[in-house]
C-alpha cells in the first residue's frame, strides 16, 4: 500500500528537521571536537576563545532541532518509534547522556574559578562532543541497515553494533567536525583573525578528506548489509549523492578564499544532500524490511494536528531564529565590560595617598560549588547508566 500525501509530507518534514539539527548542532559539535583536538591550556587557549565566540551565543537553541524532529517522529510514525526507542535504547541514551553532560560542562566551564575545575568542565564538553555523534551514528546505521525489528523485545545489540553501524558514527563525528571547522573558519575570518583562519582551514580540509574516506567505505558496507539501500542509492537517490559529493567538493576549494556566503553554502549542500540521499533510499520504508511509512503512520487527523503545530512553530520560533542567527553573525551577542567607575574621593582628600596609589589586588572567592556539580552530574551518569544496564541484562524472574 502506497503511503499517502499527508504521511509523505511528514516523512518529508522528519527528513527537514534531521538536515536541520546536522547543519546547525552538528556544527556546535563539530567545536567541541576541535575544542577536544586544540591542545593544552597556552597551546588550545585561542583555538578555544574562536570556539567559545562562535558556540556560546547559539548552542542551546540548536538544540531545538532534535527536540521538534522526535516529536514529528513520535506523532507521525508512532510505531517505528517505539520500536527504535526499544532496539536502540543503548546508543540513544548514551547520546542522550552526551548533550547532557556537555550542556552541563560547556555552561560550568564559564563559571568555574579554579584552574582544575575548568580542566574538568573543559573535558566534559569536548569528550560528550564526540561521545554524542558517534552513539547517533551507529542508531542511524542500524536503521538504514534493517536491523530494527519492528516489534523489539529489549536491546538489540547486534543492530548499533555492526561495522556498517560503528563506519556510520565515526562518519557522523567526522563530518561535524567538518562542518564544525568550515563554519569556525568563516567566523574567525569575519573577525579578521588570519592566523587561526589558516589553523581551522587545515582542520577542516583534513576532516573533509576523513569524512570522504568514512563515506567510500560505508557505500561499500552498504552493499552487502543493506542491498536495497544501495541498489536506490545509485538509482533514484543518486542525484542526491551526486549534490553531495559535489557539495563537498566546493567547500574543500572554496576554504582558502574569503568567500564566506559560498563556503557555507557548499558545506551545507554537502550534509542536505546526505540526507536527502538516505530519505529517498530508504523510501517506502521507515524502517527497511519491516515497516512502511504507510503501515507506521499515525491516523491523518493527528498528522494534520501536527502540521497546526509546525504552523505555530513558523509564526513564533522561526523568526526568532533567524534575528538569533542573525545577531550571532553580526557579533552583536557578545558580553561588553562595562568601564570601571572611580568611587569620588572623601571630602578634604585632594592628594592621592601611597595607599590610594598602590594597585588593589582582588583575590576572587573560593571555587565552593565543585563537589555539588560533580555530584549532580555523578547522579544523572548513575541514573543513565542503571537504565542502559536495565536494557542489557534484564533480571530473571525469581524462582519461588
Amino acid at each position: 500500500m502506497n503511503p499517502s500525501a499527508t504521511t509523505i509530507a511528514v516523512a518529508v518534514l522528519l527528513m527537514v528537521t534531521i538536515a536541520g539539527y546536522a547543519l546547525f548542532a552538528g556544527a556546535d559539535l563539530g567545536g567541541g571536537i576541535w575544542d577536544l583536538l586544540a591542545g593544552g591550556d597556552e597551546r588550545g587557549a585561542r583555538p578555544r576563545e574562536e570556539i567559545d565566540a562562535s558556540v556560546t551565543p547559539v548552542w542551546e537553541g540548536n538544540h531545538v532541532w532534535i527536540i521538534f524532529g522526535l516529536v514529528v517522529f513520535w506523532t507521525g510514525f508512532p510505531s517505528a518509534f517505539s520500536a527504535v526507542m526499544i532496539a536502540l535504547f543503548t546508543p540513544l541514551a548514551l547520546s542522550l547522556l552526551g548533550i547532557v553532560l556537555r550542556g552541563v560542562g560547556f555552561a560550568f566551564r564559564h563559571e568555574a574559578e579554579s584552574l582544575p575545575t575548568k580542566r574538568l568542565y573543559g573535558a566534559m564538553f569536548a569528550a560528550s562532543s564526540l561521545i554524542t555523534p558517534f552513539f547517533l551514528g551507529t542508531a542511524v546505521g542500524a536503521v538504514a541497515t534493517g536491523a530494527v525489528p519492528a516489534n523489539p523485545t529489549g536491546n538489540v545489540w547486534s543492530a548499533w553494533t555492526s561495522p556498517t553501524a560503528v563506519v556510520t558514527g565515526l562518519l557522523f563525528v567526522a563530518t561535524c567536525a567538518y562542518i564544525g571547522g568550515v563554519y569556525l573558519v568563516a567566523d574567525v575570518v569575519r573577525r579578521r583573525d588570519p592566523e587561526m583562519a589558516s589553523y581551522f582551514r587545515r582542520r577542516s580540509q583534513a576532516a573533509g578528506l576523513v569524512a570522504g574516506v568514512l563515506a567510500a567505505i560505508n557505500l561499500v558496507l552498504l552493499r552487502e548489509s543493506a542491498p536495497y539501500l544501495w541498489a536506490r542509492l545509485l538509482g533514484p537517490a543518486l542525484p542526491a549523492v551526486v549534490i553531495s559529493v559535489l557539495g563537498g567538493l566546493a567547500a574543500l576549494l572554496l576554504l582558502p578564499s574569503n568567500r564566506l556566503h559560498l563556503l557555507r553554502g557548499a558545506a551545507a549542500l554537502a550534509v542536505v544532500g546526505v540526507v536527502a540521499g538516505w530519505g529517498v533510499a530508504q523510501y517506502p520504508w521507515i524502517l527497511p524490511g519491516q515497516l512502511t511509512l504507510a503501515q507506521s503512520a499515525a491516523p491523518e487527523p493527528s498528522q494534520l494536528a501536527l502540521f497546526a503545530a509546525l504552523g505555530l512553530a513558523v509564526l513564533l520560533v522561526l523568526p526568532a531564529f533567524v534575528w538569533l542567527y542573525w545577531l550571532q553573525q553580526h557579533e552583536e551577542l557578545h558580553e561588553s565590560q562595562p568601564a570601571p567607575v572611580p568611587s569620588p574621593a572623601p571630602a578634604g582628600r585632594n592628594r592621592l595617598t601611597a595607599d590610594d596609589a598602590a594597585p588593589r589586588v582582588t583575590r576572587p572567592p573560593p571555587d565552593r560549588r565543585p563537589l555539588l556539580e560533580t555530584a549532580v552530574v555523578a547522579i544523572v551518569v548513575t541514573g543513565v547508566a542503571r537504565e542502559i544496564a536495565r536494557h542489557l541484562f534484564p533480571r530473571r524472574s525469581r524462582r519461588d
